[in-house]
């Protein structure tokens, strides 16, 4: 079933079971109170007739006549029987059997003539029994005979059948705006999700380009839209990485490799002899090789949880310093200058080799990138439970957009630069693998023709 056709479903049947429940309570409060109020308004009436038949009966006594109480009768068309205390009948207005007989003739036909308004039509005769009082004592008893059908008038009827037909047509009317309301937010609801199912679908089938532009007003479904086209942003930056991984992969093995081969052949061709010499160059471009292999695993190891770590307690402080040392040659030669502040003593529980490996490739960068009167500073000092490491220069920079990627496998922020002069574009990309292999983090920050940081934290025992 679609999700527009559940919705509008259950949004109606949710309509229907309220109506219906709303309406069964609703009638049967109101008629229950109308019926109340209805014997109320009766016990009223008879409670006004035996206080005017009381003031009667205490001007005339024992001689009051059935005439002078049968225009009560008449008008509330009721039967009214006075006893005294020895319960015998002093007079009575509508003779009881005959009132008996003309209230149940009567009952049949108001019962035929109603039919159509209440299943409900019959009657039950009752007597009630009033007190005369003088000075506060009984003096005689009044009975008044009824017919209990306060709440079977045809007013009354009249009343419970219309406000019974205006909850069936309100609920009609309800369920008819229920349903175009259903059909509404459902078509609100659904489109937004069709649209996100249609999107979702093409890129499993590998169409990264596609964007869903679901058009709602409801939180959540936009979230999800936003969710869906930033999953296939990110996709299709992953999908160019890849090739453009495969791409730098093949050209990386690819220099070496021909190398290799147009060396070998001229050796077989006997173009060359196997001196000393030509085989020296194949060593340095099997190393070459060697390397950019055991780079690219590097690269990976930690994503599969293989990296070899030996971690040792030892001196980040003192090995720092002599980094910087071999270091230092190599930028006075190239004329750029390295400068550093270190604090002492500080203690580190690290991989020693690792440690230099991440130190060597942020160097061996910077110094890649530096200009006329370039320089690189480096600061070490403590951090709360930290080892806190930045290597600063005065370089290109990199651009914005290239600073997401920076530690990619192969990424290069100049794509200009080959092998020779940018390196494999491994170096980053190792490093970040080393420093979060140590549970420690790395980022860069660099503004483009000014310079760039990366600073690096490492937890420390101090």
């Amino acid at each position: 079933m679609s999700l527009n056709k559940k919705l509008t479903l259950s949004f109606i049947f949710v309509v229907f079971i309220s109506i219906i429940i709303i309406s069964f309570i609703s009638n049967k409060m109101i008629n229950d109170k109308f019926d109340t109020y209805l014997i109320d308004e009766r016990n009223k009436k008879f409670e006004t007739i035996k206080e005017n038949i009381n003031e009667l009966f205490l001007q005339k006594g024992s001689n009051i006549t059935s005439d002078d109480i049968s225009n009560y009768a008449k008008m509330e068309d009721i039967y009214i029987e006075i006893k005294d205390l020895k319960d015998v009948m002093i007079c009575n207005a509508n003779n009881k059997p005959y009132h008996r007989k003309m209230m149940n003739k009567r009952m049949k036909n108001h019962g035929k003539m109603m039919n159509s308004y209440s299943k409900d039509t019959s009657g039950v005769y009752v007597e009630k029994t009033f007190p005369l009082l003088q000075n506060e004592k009984q003096i005689a008893t009044l009975i008044i005979g009824y017919f209990d059908t306060a709440h079977l008038t045809e007013a009354a009827l009249i009343f419970k059948n219309t406000l019974t037909k205006s909850f069936i047509l309100s609920g009609i009317i309800t369920i008819i705006l229920g349903l175009l309301i259903s059909v509404f937010l459902s078509k609100e609801l659904s489109n937004p999700l069709i649209n996100i199912t249609e999107t979702a679908n093409l890129i499993r089938n590998g169409n990264l380009n596609v964007r869903s532009n679901a058009k709602t007003s409801t939180r959540e479904i936009m979230e999800l839209s936003n969710s869906i086209n930033y999953l296939a942003e990110t996709l299709e930056k992953q999908e160019l990485l890849r090739k453009r991984y495969a791409s730098d992969i093949s050209h990386e093995l690819r220099t070496p490799l021909t190398t290799l081969k147009s060396h070998v052949e001229a050796i077989m061709d006997g173009v060359w002899e196997p001196s000393y010499k030509h085989l020296n160059i194949l060593m340095v471009e099997i190393d070459n090789l060697t390397k950019l292999v055991d780079d690219l695993k590097n690269t990976f190891q930690t994503f599969e949880g293989e990296l070899s770590i030996n971690k040792t307690l030892f001196d980040i402080s003192k090995e720092m310093k002599n980094l910087i040392f071999l270091f230092t040659p190599i930028f006075k030669k190239e004329g750029f200058k390295l400068n550093y502040s270190i604090e002492d003593n500080i203690k580190i529980s690290m991989d020693k080799d690792k440690f230099k490996q991440i130190m060597y490739n942020l160097l061996s960068n910077s110094i890649k990138y530096l200009d006329k009167n370039g320089e690189v500073k480096i600061n070490l000092y403590r951090e709360n439970d930290y080892a806190k490491i930045i290597v600063e220069d005065n370089g290109s920079g990199i651009r914005d957009e290239d600073i997401p990627y920076i530690f990619e496998r192969f990424y290069r922020a100049d794509m200009s630069r080959n092998r020779n002069t940018g390196g494999t574009g491994l170096g980053l990309s190792i490093t970040k693998t080393l420093v979060e292999a140590h549970d420690g983090t790395i980022y860069v920050e660099s503004k483009l023709g000014i310079g760039t940081r990366f600073t690096i934290l490492i937890p420390s025992n101090i």
